[in-house]
This record gives C-alpha cells, structure tokens and sequence, in this order.
C-alpha cells in the first residue's frame, strides 16, 4: 500500500518549482509558500509507488515523472490544489488523472502534481433506510419535465461508464452514447468527445450532456451549460483538460432497452462496405425502425478472426473466413446493433430484415447475435480479462486514431489498408473504419472534427499492441499512415490527438477554432497550469 511520506507541504512544493525555476532564465522570482493548508500537505503523496503509476498510461510510449500524487477526497481539495498552483509566484503543473487510458502521457505531469481522481469515488455504507444498498455517492438519477425526455443523472467526473450504466438501468434507463470500453471515466472521455458506433445516430458522449461542474485553472469552482457560462462549458466538452477539471456532469438519459439484435456482415469491396454503411446511417424513419449502433472493422491475415473486441464469429467458420481473407487480402466487417426490449421482440427480426434489404454483402457471411443490453455495451471487458490473465493488456499501445472525409475514404483504402498495411504486414489488434453524421457534432464545443462540409466523415482507428521491444515499428507505420496523408492532401484530424509543437496544434484545430480555443485557455487557464502532457501549450 502506498504510503505518504512525512515531507511537510513546503518541501514537495519546492520540490515541484525547482524545475520551473531553473527553466525561468533572466527571471528574479523567488519562490515562496505561506499557505498552511494541512489538508493539501496530508494529500500530497511522494512514494516511489504512487509516482510510478502516475508516469505510466495505457499507451506504456511516455513516461514522464511527476513531483508529487494529489488524493483528494473531496472537490474542494481539487479548488484548494489548483488555487494554490494559480497564486504562486511560479505556478506548478497539475493533470488530472481519471483510469490513465491515454496513449501519449496526456495525464501526465512531469515535476508537477497528478491529481488522482479515483480518491474521489466512494461507496455509501449498507444502509437499512437507503433503497439502493451500496448505490455509488457520485451517481443519482433525477427526473426534470424541462430536460429533454425528462431524466438525466448527476455523475462525478471521476467516475466510470460501467458503473453509471449499471445505476441507471436500476431506474430503466441509460445514457444514449457510450465509449467501446466502459472502463474509463466520465471526465476522461468528455475531455476528448466519446465516441463509438452509437455516434452516428445519437452523436458522442459530449452532445448528451446539460451541465457540468468544473475546477478552472484559476481554482474556481464553476457550474456551466449551454445557457450559463457558455465559453467554459463549450471549451471543456473535447477540450482535453486545458480549461478545467470536470467535477460533474449531467447527462441525458432515455428508456434503456432489454435486449440486442447484434449483426456482422463479411465484404470484400471496400466501396460497396462503405456504399452501404453511408446509406445505414442516413436512413430516414421512426424511431423504432432506426439502427442504434454501426461501425465497422477490416479483416487481414496478420492477425486472428476475432480478437479482444469481442468473440463474434464461430469457431466452426474460421477456417472459411481465413480462405477468404488469403483469397482478397482484405475483408470489411460490418457491424450493426437494434435495441429492443419484450414489447418489440416480436418485430426486431424484420426490422432487422427490412435493413439488410438491399445490402450488398458476400452471400453466407451473415453472423448474427442476440445477447442482453449490458452484455453488448460491455463487450471488451471479457477481452480485457483475458488479456490480463495471459499478462498482454499492459503492454505498449501505439495507437492513431483519426476522422477522414467521406469524399477520400476510397483514397485512403488504396493507400493505407491495400499499401502501407499490406507492406509492413505487422499490424495486430483491431483497425475499425466507420462513418458518422457531421449534423450530430456541436461545432461550438471544442472537438474537432473534418472541416470539409461534408455530411459524413469516417473515423479510422489502428488499435495496436506489441512488445516493449517492436513498439517502434507501429510507431512508424502510423507516421508513414501520417504522411500518406498529407501527401494525398487528405484533410484529416486525429482523435486521440497528440502533438509536439504548438504550430502542429493550431493546424490541428483550423485557424478560427484555435482563436477561441486560445481565447478560452487565456480566460480559464491564464497561467498554463493544466494538462501538461497534452503539450498545447507546454511544450518543454
């Protein structure tokens, strides 16, 4: 078990602005600390342990060490720490650090402070007098007639997906966006946007959301919507940590469904896959009659049929589907969900037909499903446990995650899945390609998307795993994937984005969005003080 050592707070803090001292050349500021605020000292962790895990993420590519871990058990811990920072006289760096599920070190801090957010996720006690025993402190369902259907839930920002999943469904009900993976928290993915197969219909996780709660980099503690304090609530939604700390959101809920028609479909012509994935998510009708989740994924012969995604196809067919990956060297899964609950049960299976109607698909490679709600919105994580068991999930992970424009999908299959993959031949773990609706993204908030005006755009991820020893030659492959592009002019964005220099951020997110993302960090942030590692604004 981690412990604190007895340094007093004066000391860690030293410790933390020696660094930016050293680096403030032709600067006569001294530093100095006249806070006694013990509650920040008694929070303060500096064992080898903590530290440690503060300087590693999921992606195992960036280390970068941090002066001191932050364990709040309170949000006012959160305000207190940030004020602190803010009123110096040479201010330290904090991230907030929610599951480390970043790639590149964006919730790092080095010589600076991470704030670990699960100190702030907490249980209530077994209580006679409470209906639901156990039910999670920063979770509660709220019913509002002038919110959308009427119910939303109130979720700290610390805590995770599964767990908000699992407590709405108590009430019937459930968020309409999800991550693929529920593992991560709340904080961590509106940060970025949150997106998945859900996106196309019900947009990503940051257009669900009312309001939120939000430590600015001043140590304000602001509460934020679309109607009140606008700029702030815009800009933290896909801002990536740079305004504030996300405290709590409040979320749109809808009645959750029972059950799920889940299909997979085998094709060997990419532009019939993405003819048909287009014409899916732009179909018109009811409510009932529209799919609920889409994406798609592209088979090779470098790695197995199923993987940690999810098992889908049968065992039994897997010698027939490798026969045709080695016929075509490349095949595209499609992958759609309908929803349905016992009062629809009886339609689902023509709904589903009624879909398919048209589909040019390859004839005998129909796979289809039908497993609980919670079974399908969770299907990493059997994945994930097993890939622990063997001692595979926490090894590198050089994932390039982007948007690419629906008019250059077709050029960015000839170069990239029929070239560049095919040539280094390496490629391991899932590599999705699936579109999305341009009219479902909030161009006020902070996430960027495609600036073509197009009404779709695709989101391709190359979700890699290797050894410590080869994780450089994905590394190149996704920087040769880079360079295709620019060189074909594709005008695409990373998600998951992750840049060196400040000229490759204002490119990034287009010259009037980088104006107000700059405007925004001046007035939330004005001493550059949050997330670091996502290197905007601190580039050292």
């Amino acid at each position: 078990m981690s412990q604190n050592y007895p340094f007093p707070i004066y000391f860690i803090l030293l410790i933390i602005t020696i660094p930016r001292l050293i680096s403030t050349v032709g600067k006569t500021e001294q530093w100095k600390f006249t806070t006694k605020n013990s509650n920040i000292s008694q929070k303060l962790i500096n064992d080898p342990k903590a530290i440690e895990l503060a300087s590693s993420d999921y992606g195992n590519l960036v280390h970068e060490f941090p002066a001191a871990v932050f364990q709040p058990s309170t949000v006012n811990d959160i305000v207190s720490l940030v004020k602190l920072s803010y009123n110096s006289s040479v201010p330290f760096l904090i991230a907030a650090r929610g599951q480390g599920h970043s790639t590149r070190g964006q919730a790092m801090a080095r010589d600076g402070v991470v704030v670990d957010m699960k100190g702030l996720r907490r249980l209530k006690n077994n209580n006679k007098n409470n209906e639901h025993n156990n039910k999670n402190v920063g979770i509660e369902v709220f019913e509002d007639p002038k919110v959308g259907f009427g119910y939303y839930v109130d979720v700290g920002g610390e805590q995770l997906w599964i767990d908000v999943l699992y407590e709405t469904l108590e009430y019937g009900l459930a968020p309409v966006s999800w991550t693929d993976y529920l593992y991560l928290t709340i904080g961590g993915t509106l940060s970025n946007a949150g997106i998945s197969g859900q996106t196309f219909r019900y947009g990503p996780q940051i257009t669900s959301v009312h309001q939120l709660d939000v430590v600015t980099g001043k140590g304000e503690f602001v509460t934020c919507s679309k109607q009140n304090n606008s700029e702030l609530f815009n800009g933290v939604l896909g801002g990536l940590g740079q305004f504030g700390i996300i405290t709590r959101a409040r979320i749109a809920l809808e009645p959750a469904p029972k059950r799920v028609k889940w299909v997979r479909l085998l094709y060997s012509d990419f532009s019939v896959f993405t003819k048909d994935q287009e014409r899916l998510i732009s179909m018109k009708g009811n409510k009932n009659s529209a799919l609920d989740y889409l994406e798609g994924m592209v088979l090779m012969n470098q790695g197995p049929i199923n993987n940690w995604r999810s098992s889908f196809f049968p065992l039994t067919d897997h010698h027939r589907i490798l026969s045709l990956v080695t016929q075509h060297t490349v095949l595209y899964c499609l992958e759609i969900a309908k929803y349905y609950d016992y009062h629809s049960e009886n339609n689902v299976n023509k709904e589903i037909q009624v879909l398919l109607q048209g589909l040019n698909y390859i004839p005998g490679f129909h796979y289809e499903k039908n497993v609980s709600f919670v079974e399908f919105l969770n299907r990493v994580r059997s994945g994930e446990l097993k890939l622990q068991s063997q001692g595979l999930w926490d090894v590198p992970h050089p994932w390039l995650n982007m948007f690419i424009p629906k008019s250059r999908i077709l050029d960015f299959n000839l170069g990239v899945f029929k070239k560049i993959i095919q040539k280094r031949n390496i490629t391991t773990g899932p590599v999705l390609v699936y579109p999305m609706n341009r009219n479902k993204w909030d161009n006020e908030m902070s996430a960027t998307i495609p600036d073509d005006e197009e009404d779709i755009f695709y989101a391709v991820g190359f979700l890699h795993s290797s050894g410590f020893d080869n994780w450089k030659a994905f590394d190149a492959q996704n920087k040769e994937i880079l360079q295709f592009c620019n060189h074909a002019k594709i005008n695409y964005k990373l998600y998951l984005p992750h840049y060196s220099t400040q000229e490759e951020w204002t490119n990034h997110f287009g010259p009037k969005k980088w104006k107000t993302f700059l405007q925004r960090k001046n007035e939330f942030d004005p001493r550059m003080i949050l997330s670091p590692g996502q290197r905007i604004f601190n580039n050292n």
